[in-house]
């Protein structure tokens, strides 16, 4: 996949439609609006537009597609698609950025090479506080996404055609101030890179297991971050053991392949003293479970164990690509989870780099030791607020289903601004408790606490393990085990890897003015 700096930038024009040069124009459709809301379309169409209304072959239901050719000669684009939109009044960032990936993914099956969005005039009404330049960006979001090709091992025809030329037609002109075509033309280039830093996490995601290792993972990751602009620090693992990480050397010892921390930088030399955000992410290439091994079906997909390492290294590339205005740190501690001869066996104890030991209950809550171990390794260097990301715990999934993300924390209001970034993102959480009363699950007789507090609210004792390793710091954690692979395709997404979590991450430290 192209480097972000070398992606074909999106188009914006402000040309009326019939001008458009491109193989398929796009119209998202409201349900009920009437064919005269654009201006000489059914003409264009010879009446195909008001005959499909009328006769509601085309209800405009979300992610309904009525494709006609369009027929005057005056009309430049050679074909039009009705996308439908649903309601008018549940518009918004989420649905407009998922209309765009739908289009594009519709575009790609039918092999189209050009493809225009349209914002017409109207939306930003309907989308409440949202203006012209941040639908834009979430449009070129999902023009973007719509562009990932998980195929990269097949040999045979292809589901998908190239990724066509894509165009955002803009039509709102609410805003006439003579900064508006440089802000507007920022924000499809924030989204272009916002998007593609997603579809490289999916990318990382979908690799198989023998061919992405610990250290290629940190080959990798260390080389997308670092084309961002970040700097970039690999640790092997004799550096990790001088560090005492007996949680991330404790889960390594059972695979031959060595582990590799990852550390990300982003330090503007004009960033004033204040808020360093800390991210951290799991990074386990596969996840056999260990000496606790999981069953074999399903094990397959334990190659994307590592989703969360992958969205933190992709938004350290957005972050220091887009020039985030404060200090970030990036931690991805990275290891198989293997039951090799050597491997961690249930009753053993590790000693965390902060000195907690732990006993282990079970070899396939693992994600929370490296975890523990990174958290720290982020205060040490600095960190003054986290946010952890992990495809950690199966309990999630029975909590929440696959459509969004636990959401975990202390103070409340860091908790609500990491919803309020994500929610604008596309990334859907739901904040769940962090009581204390839930730690009784984790007592051990032997051990400052143990690695697992069973099948019961199985979710929020994972946080509260990692809450140990937070210092008191404002803290969140992104469970992601639901929502980092999709296991049926959706108009706006494919089967498999999801890209969740690399947005809401990148957009995070553009926040901090309203931080306490």
């Amino acid at each position: 996949m192209p480097s972000s700096t070398n992606l074909t930038p999106i188009t914006l024009s402000s040309a009326p439609l019939s001008a458009i040069d491109v193989d398929l124009l796009v119209l998202p459709w409201f349900e009920g609006q009437a064919p005269a809301s654009v201006d000489g379309l059914d003409e264009a169409t010879s009446g195909e537009v008001v005959r499909v209304l009328a006769s509601r072959e085309f209800l405009a239901r979300p992610f309904e597609l009525f494709f006609t050719p369009i027929v005057t000669r005056s009309w430049t684009p050679r074909r039009l698609l009705l996308v439908g939109a649903g309601p008018e009044r549940t518009f918004g960032l989420d649905v407009v950025r998922r209309l765009a990936t739908a289009s594009v993914l519709a575009a790609r099956q039918r092999r189209i090479l050009s493809v225009a969005f349209v914002l017409r005039p109207g939306l930003p009404t309907a989308a409440g506080d949202v203006d012209a330049a941040g639908l834009l960006q979430a449009i070129a979001e999902g023009l973007t996404l719509g562009e990932f090709d998980g195929g990269a091992y097949k040999t045979g025809d292809a589901a998908f055609g190239p990724a066509p030329r894509l165009v955002i037609v803009e039509q709102v002109t609410e805003d006439i101030s003579p900064e508006r075509p440089a802000r507007l033309v920022a924000a499809v280039t924030r989204g272009r890179v916002l998007g593609e830093c997603s579809n490289r996490a999916r990318q990382m995601a979908n690799e198989p297991g023998n061919r992405f290792t610990p250290e290629e993972f940190a080959r990798r990751a260390s080389g997308i971050a670092s084309d961002g602009g970040a700097q970039v620090e690999i640790l092997d693992e004799r550096q990790i053991a001088d560090l005492n990480m007996g949680l991330l050397m404790g889960v390594a010892r059972g695979s031959g392949e060595p582990p590799r921390l990852m550390v990300f930088r982003h330090d503007p030399p004009d960033a004033s003293p204040g808020p360093v955000l800390g991210l951290v992410g799991k990074g386990i290439t596969f996840d056999t479970g260990g000496i606790s091994l999981k069953p074999a079906d399903g094990m397959e997909r334990m190659k994307s164990d590592m989703t969360g390492g992958a969205a933190v290294a992709c938004a350290m590339h957005a972050i220091a690509r887009l020039k985030a205005p404060i200090r970030v740190i990036g931690v991805v501690p990275a290891t198989e989870n293997m039951p090799g001869g050597r491997a961690i066996k249930p009753g053993d104890i590790l000693t965390s780099a902060e000195g907690k030991t732990v006993e282990i209950l079970n070899t396939d809550a693992e994600g929370r030791l490296v975890l523990g171990d990174g958290l720290w390794y982020a205060r040490t260097l600095g960190a003054t607020h986290l946010v952890d990301v992990a495809t950690l715990t199966g309990a999630i999934v029975t909590a929440l289903g696959k459509q969004i993300t636990g959401l975990f924390g202390t103070p409340p209001w860091w908790v609500d601004r990491v919803r309020r970034t994500a929610d604008r993102a596309g990334d859907r959480s739901w904040p769940l408790p962090v009581y204390d009363d839930y730690k009784d699950q984790l007592r051990s007789e032997i051990a400052d606490f143990t690695n697992s507090g069973g099948r019961q609210a199985g979710s929020i004792t994972a946080a509260l393990f990692l809450k140990e390793f937070t210092g008191g710091l404002p803290w969140a954690h992104l469970d992601i085990a639901g929502t980092a692979w999709a296991e049926e395709a959706k108009p706006y997404q494919p089967k498999g890897a999801t890209g969740v979590a690399v947005r809401t991450l990148a957009e995070l430290p553009f926040t901090a003015a309203d931080w306490k």
